[in-house]
């Protein structure tokens, strides 16, 4: 009895939503395990995907142009004894009852020992045609009909097949070379195979007359042996079988644009194409060419990176133990590529540093309560002080890295953590704000960051950025330089240390300085520079009234 299964999409890896390109089979086709039933085309791959088992095609669920993901309902398929008898009416053998007296012989594969030479066929009017890929390799076993080496003209890409199947015993070519009719490929060892075994018929009985034939005088085929058992339920290529099958496809383009690649030493896979489907063009590949040329520029702009970063490996964790996967916050997705993106286009330097802030602590918790005053908010008001001294601290590099571009403003970010990750709230025109003024804009902007209502003009128009750990701990750090800007200071927790006076060891409140800065804009004295300047206007606050 026949019964319908459904060929769904297999996972075929990283790809999803890919469009049907082509569609090999129709409804009452019969098809053969492995056999190809339609074809797949991403940016990246063109992808058959084959039938788990043999059957005959009831419905074809899907049409050209629709985009499919992994569980895909593709095609319904008839398998069972009903099905396979309906295949195979086709290759019934017809016995006419006055003359089969005999059995007929059944044929097996069997090797030969001689090595055959496979030569070049008649490629129609083509000449010296260039060999671009080979897909074989001495030692394998081929299959009749299988690809051995791909050729490729102006015009045409053209696979040239296997004779018969056997062992490849050496290859005559190499990849570069020219081709003519009659040019010796490679050397095979053959195997005779007169036909497949799933197609052959079984021998006749002793006993056989014409009383023992059908109404149709057809002799129907047995199924293999263990049919019934591999029935009990579909089998469906594996991930591995589907990668595999990914790997190696060529890019999307013609034969000109291939050749014309290869001669500038593209890969193909890497260039998007712009043409139909995703069709490569030559002026992709030119527009691929110039793009990493620009990006390879000793001078090119911030954002270039004329490298490529191997991928990281994927880790099956749980082989190990048990595991549970959680989504990564939004605000930690974001600011993890612009954190990525700053520490691989940034060249980063720090200078590390210590200010003596006993005096300063000492003023600060004499003061009211009105309005908390954090160290913060003097570390704001001395940073702002010292950028007005040291400009370029607070300029920006434009983006073909030519010009600098100098700020006439003080707007300084101040990271804060939050539930959901980091958040680097703006507070404007520092240097034209009191203390009081600023103790308060910071409370104000960091209770609104933890609560996830910042706008976004709050996160915006920075020109250098304050990163304090010291309410948690550690001697030093170094932080990243969020670019555009130049520079960040990091500060860490404060702790009192014996410090030499020019008579003798004193206790003193040691607050650690550890400033980054981009080395393309900010030179090393500079940076000792800033850290040196600030220690002093932090030591003695009076300086920020100079």
């Amino acid at each position: 009895m026949a019964t319908i299964e459904e060929i769904v999409l297999p996972d075929i890896g990283d790809f999803a939503n890919v469009e049907v390109i082509e569609i090999l089979v129709v409804a009452g086709d019969s098809v053969q395990a492995e056999q190809s039933v339609l074809t797949l085309e991403s940016d990246k791959a063109t992808i058959e995907i084959p039938a788990p088992r043999a059957g005959v095609v009831q419905e074809v669920l899907v049409k050209i142009g629709d985009k499919v993901s992994q569980g895909a309902r593709l095609i319904t398929l008839a398998v069972g004894d009903e099905a396979q008898a309906t295949a195979l009416e086709q290759v019934a053998v017809v016995v006419e009852t006055p003359a089969v007296t005999a059995e007929l012989p059944l044929v097996t594969a069997t090797a030969k020992t001689e090595v055959i030479s496979v030569i070049l066929p008649d490629i129609g009017d083509f000449s010296d045609v260039p060999v671009v890929e080979i897909l074989i390799a001495p030692g394998d076993s081929i299959a009749a009909n299988q690809s051995l080496l791909t050729l490729e003209t102006d015009k045409a890409t053209m696979e040239v097949p296997a004779p018969q199947a056997g062992i490849v015993e050496d290859i005559a070519v190499k990849i570069g070379d020219t081709l003519n009719p009659g040019d010796l490929l490679l050397m095979l060892r053959p195997l005779e195979q007169i036909a497949p075994a799933s197609t052959l018929p079984p021998p006749l009985p002793e006993n056989f007359s014409s009383k023992d034939t059908n109404q149709n005088n057809a002799i129907s085929l047995p199924r293999a042996p263990g049919e019934a058992e591999r029935r009990q339920a579909p089998v469906l290529p594996r991930p591995a079988d589907m990668t595999a099958i990914a790997t190696g496809r060529k890019p999307h383009a013609s034969p000109t644009v291939r050749r014309f690649a290869r001669e500038l030493g593209v890969d193909l896979a890497r260039v998007k194409g712009s043409g139909a489907k995703g069709r490569a063009t030559k002026a992709d590949v030119q527009g691929f060419v110039k793009k990493a040329l620009t990006q390879g520029n000793a001078g090119g702009g911030v954002t270039s990176q004329p490298f490529a970063l191997p991928a990281a490996p994927e880790v099956d964790y749980s082989r190990f133990g048990a595991i549970e996967v959680v989504d990564l916050p939004r605000i930690k997705k974001l600011s993890g590529r612009h954190l990525h993106r700053c520490w691989l286009t940034v060249p980063h330097v720090t200078q590390f540093d210590q200010a003596d802030i006993t005096e300063l602590e000492a003023f600060r918790k004499s003061q009211p309560h009105e309005v908390k005053l954090t160290l913060l908010a003097f570390l704001l008001k001395a940073v702002a002080v010292a950028l007005q001294r040291m400009p370029i601290l607070k300029a920006s590099l434009s983006s073909d890295g030519e010009q600098l571009i100098f700020k006439q403003f003080t707007h300084i970010g101040v990271a804060v953590d939050t539930p959901n990750g980091l958040l680097v709230p703006v507070v404007r025109d520092v240097d034209r704000k009191n203390l009081t003024v600023l103790a308060r804009e910071l409370t104000e902007l960091s209770a609104k960051a933890r609560d996830g209502k910042l706008a976004p003009a709050e996160l915006q128009g920075g020109c250098f950025s304050i990163s304090s750990l010291g309410g948690i701990g550690g001697t030093a750090f170094t932080p990243i330089v969020n670019a555009p800007e130049v520079a960040i200071l990091g500060v860490s927790r404060a702790a009192m240390q014996p410090v030499w006076n020019g008579t003798e060891f004193v206790p003193r409140l040691m607050l650690p300085l550890s400033l980054s800065y981009d080395h393309r804009v900010v030179d090393g004295a500079d940076g000792a520079r800033f850290t040196t300047l600030l220690a002093q206007l932090l030591g003695d606050i009076r300086r920020l009234l100079l």
